[in-house]
C-alpha cells in the first residue's frame, strides 16, 4: 500500500464482517507497532490480545455502543503503557513539561502503526478510549506498572465508511516567518 493512499483512506471501522483474523495476523500488526519510533527507543507499548472467548469476554467491558461497533470483529487488542519510562532520565525523573504525558505519545505513534499495517491487511480498525478499566486491567492481570491507554478492535471491514471533514491545514497551523 503506498504510504499516502494508506493515511488518506484510514476510517474507524464500525461494522466487521462475520470472518476470523489470525494469530499470525495480530503478530504481524503488532511488529509494525513495535517499529514506531518512541523516546530514546524505549518502546513503552504493551498489548493484550483477545481473541475467541477472550475477545467476547473483553466486548463485555465496552460500553454498550462500543460493544455494538465491535460485533463481529475477531480481535481486541488492549494497548498499555509501561509507566515512568517515555520523557523520563535513568533515575526516574520526568525531564520534559509533559512528565508521564510522553508516553501517550509513544503509543499514539505505535497505534496508528497498528491501524495503517492491519489497512495494508485489507483489515479494518476502531480505536476505542472507553472501557471498564478495571475489568480489564483483572481480567488479563495488568499490574499497575502499566496504563491501559485504549482498546483496539481488527477484523475486515463490511464497508469503506465516506471520509468525514477535516480541518484545513490553515485551521490548524501558524507559519511564521
Amino acid at each position: 500500500m503506498e504510504l499516502t493512499k494508506g493515511i488518506f483512506e484510514r476510517r474507524s471501522i464500525r461494522k466487521y464482517e462475520d470472518k476470523a483474523v489470525t494469530e499470525e495476523q495480530v503478530k504481524e500488526i503488532l511488529w509494525a507497532a513495535s517499529n514506531a519510533p518512541s523516546w530514546k527507543n524505549l518502546q513503552p507499548s504493551r498489548y493484550f490480545v483477545a481473541m475467541g472467548d477472550a475477545r467476547d469476554a473483553v466486548a463485555d467491558m465496552l460500553p454498550e455502543f462500543n460493544k455494538n461497533n465491535v460485533l463481529n470483529a475477531p480481535v481486541l487488542v488492549v494497548s498499555c503503557v509501561k509507566k515512568g519510562t517515555s520523557g523520563f532520565d535513568k533515575e526516574g525523573n520526568a525531564v520534559t513539561h509533559l512528565g508521564d504525558g510522553y508516553l501517550h505519545f509513544d503509543n499514539g505513534l505505535a497505534v496508528q502503526n497498528i491501524c495503517l499495517k492491519a489497512l495494508d491487511m485489507g483489515l479494518g480498525t476502531l480505536i476505542m478510549g472507553l472501557y471498564d478499566e478495571k475489568a480489564i486491567r483483572a481480567y488479563f492481570e495488568i499490574d499497575d506498572t502499566l496504563e491501559i491507554v485504549c482498546v483496539l478492535s481488527i477484523g475486515y471491514p463490511v464497508d469503506q465508511p465516506a471520509a468525514r471533514p477535516r480541518k484545513t491545514v490553515e485551521e490548524i497551523a501558524v507559519f511564521k516567518k
